[in-house]
């Protein structure tokens, strides 16, 4: 028996001996990012670079614990391109962006839109690792659920969810766990959590962090919000933040896994390193298994929303929010006498002092004034009835829809149905409609707000609802839209669907006998940020238009010409609309509605003119040919 049991000893011992071997994954570090704040270097340029390179030689030195196989390149010497070269890729640098930060303005100046900067494409689908903010930073623009939450992560993760694989291997791990107490800003927000303990376990993962040493850098969570509401996300961490108890310390999003903690390895503890290594491997079997649900707007609601709004019509959250401005009216003005002293000995201050300095305070307000800054969509119904604004909530939850920065409003044409907008029954009693040709414009309405698809009949859409419906879920964060589980190109295409929208904006006007062709015309920026100049023809049924002309014909050839002010140009050739057969010797004709789309580049203000000349004809006489003038404001 005790010769058996020294068997059993050494197979254990030599197990833990394999599983601890290094992996064969190739392993991309790319680095930039130091240990210390920005504003903690003072201006000191030389310092700030040593600090990066001290911070990747100890990711360098980590990486090689674990793995056979690292490479190191500097963020301004990156490309998407090489990814491809490794297995995963730990980004904790921001590379130069492959199409920049783009504000569109109006005339006065305004901005209208901004278009992130973009990093990645969105079929990149390589195993990634974001460390701190650059989930956000880098996955804005592809629509990562890695948001930017709050840059307020400090040093210790909590809410674990132990049984991931993260923390199981295949690099032994050894989570240690302390009872601290539970973070203070996380009371702030039990209108969403509930009731939460004074003390909590958590586990270290860094030996610094920014509430213990000043100017160390300061990581970041995203919001948990329907996180894990589509099959492409997890959960896996929360941490020590100035938000929810649930914020997203570590999770992951598609193929990019999100590190929120910020520290180097040189300030991580020994378990933390390993379950980094651990998150390492595990990304790796996401490779070629891209993100579904986008999150183009990290400001849109999700139902969770409704517990604040609720919270927040109430005279307690009032009289708690006037409470914490006179606090940190007070807590600014000692840190103001502070730094008049230090300015008062001649020293420098960083920009974040200097904010303070230039800080004024939050002048009180009435109650009716908070009630109107947060249900500014149903104060003129509710006014200062906080009951009343509870009950409505409540009746409501099931038939809410979000758009914009935290905008919502009952969605009616849900609410007559009865059926909740979650749910697939939904799209089947709206298909249901169109093929009993009840409420036809209600049911087109529903299917265009709650999919990312788009079918000229009943046949077509029941076809599609059939051969999917096993694989529907619904995504709030996504754009509370019902996606498909899968990655099949082409399924859940947002950029389809804001392409259709925003082309349904061009209304050439109704079209009659009199007067049977009806044209519109506007700039279109795509997703991606290009631009084009759309033409909108609509033509009266029974009538058409010419796209080509025989020799042989008499008619007037369609033409689209384009005049643009200074600072653009046309970019590429004109797209034209598709055209049928008139006659057999080559003459085609256009119908119903068309578009002809012109690619320009620039920028400026300025009006475009577009100058069409066309014939129209019907099967039994042909009008004279005409042209029309239209101005695009650019």
């Amino acid at each position: 028996m005790k010769h058996l049991v020294t068997i059993l000893a050494g197979l254990f011992l030599l197990l833990r001996v394999a599983v601890a071997q290094k992996s064969d994954l190739k392993i991309l570090y790319v680095g930039g990012s130091t240990d210390w704040a920005p504003e903690s270097f003072r201006g000191d340029t030389a310092a700030a670079l040593e600090s990066a390179r001290a911070r990747s030689a100890s990711f360098e030195t980590m990486l090689g614990e674990f793995f056979n196989s690292v490479t190191v390149v500097q963020a301004a010497d990156y490309k998407q391109a090489l990814s491809y070269q490794y297995d995963v890729t730990v980004m904790d640098g921001a590379p130069p962006a492959i199409t920049p930060l783009f504000r569109e303005r109006d005339a006065a100046g305004k901005i209208t839109s901004i278009r992130p900067a973009v990093y990645f494409t969105e079929e990149f689908d390589r195993p990634v690792v974001m460390i701190g903010e650059l989930g956000e930073k880098l996955g804005r623009s592809i629509g990562l659920k890695l948001d930017w939450y709050c840059l307020c992560l400090d040093a210790d993760a909590h809410h674990l969810r132990l049984d991931h694989p993260i923390f199981r291997g295949p690099f032994p791990t050894t989570i240690t766990t302390r009872v601290k107490p539970t973070p203070e800003a996380a009371f702030h927000y039990t209108y969403f959590t509930g009731t939460l303990p004074d003390s909590i376990p958590m586990w270290q993962v860094q030996t610094k962090g920014y509430a213990t040493d000043d100017g160390f850098r300061i990581g970041m969570v995203a919001r948990p919000w329907g996180f894990e509401d589509s099959p492409d996300a997890e959960y896996i961490s929360s941490g020590v933040c100035a938000k929810t108890i649930d914020a997203v310390a570590i999770g992951r999003h598609g193929n990019f896994f999100h590190w929120g903690f910020a520290a180097s390895p040189a300030y991580m503890t020994a378990e933390a390193r390993a379950v980094l290594a651990n998150a390492i491997v595990y990304i790796a079997r996401f490779n070629g298994q891209g993100v579904i649900a986008r999150k183009y707007n990290d400001r849109i609601a999700t139902r969770e929303y409704l517990k604040e709004l609720k919270y927040l019509a109430s005279r307690e959250s009032y009289e708690v929010s006037a409470r914490r401005n006179e606090e940190h009216s007070r807590s600014i003005a000692t840190m103001q006498e502070k730094i008049k002293e230090r300015l008062a000995k001649g020293e420098k201050l960083t920009s974040s002092e200097a904010s303070i300095m230039n800080y004024r305070g939050t002048p009180p307000i009435s109650f009716e004034d908070h009630v109107k800054r947060y249900q500014k969509d149903f104060f003129h119904l509710f006014g200062l009835d906080s009951d009343a604004y509870i009950a409505f909530y409540d009746a409501n939850r099931d038939y809410f829809h979000a758009s914009g920065f935290y905008h919502i409003e009952v969605d009616e044409d849900v609410k007559s149905l009865g059926i909740p907008n979650n749910d697939p029954r939904l799209l089947d009693a709206a298909i249901t409609l169109l093929e009993k040709g009840k409420e036809t414009d209600k049911a087109r309405r529903i299917l265009a707000r709650y999919t990312l698809v788009d079918f000229p009949t009943a046949a077509e859409w029941r076809a599609w609802y059939e051969h999917y419906k096993e694989k529907l879920f619904f995504t709030e964060p996504g754009g509370w839209l019902f996606l498909i589980n899968s990655r099949e190109p082409g399924l859940n295409d947002y950029h389809a669907r804001d392409e259709r929208v925003a082309l349904a904006t061009i209304r050439p006007g109704e079209t009659d006998d009199l007067n049977p062709v009806k044209m519109a015309a506007s700039v279109v920026t795509l997703p991606g940020g290009a631009r084009e100049l759309v033409v909108k023809i609509k033509i009266h049924p029974g009538y058409h238009i010419y796209a080509n002309v025989a020799g042989t014909d008499p008619f007037t050839r369609t033409s689209v010409a384009f005049e643009l002010p200074a600072g653009y140009a046309l970019a590429g050739e004109l797209q034209y609309p598709s055209s049928r057969p008139l006659t057999s010797n080559g003459t085609t004709i256009y119908e119903d509605e068309i578009l002809f789309r012109q690619p320009i580049t620039g920028n400026g203000d300025g009006d475009a003119t577009c100058t069409i000349t066309y014939q129209c004809c019907d099967a039994h006489l042909c009008m004279s040919p005409a042209t029309g003038q239209l101005s695009i404001k650019l």
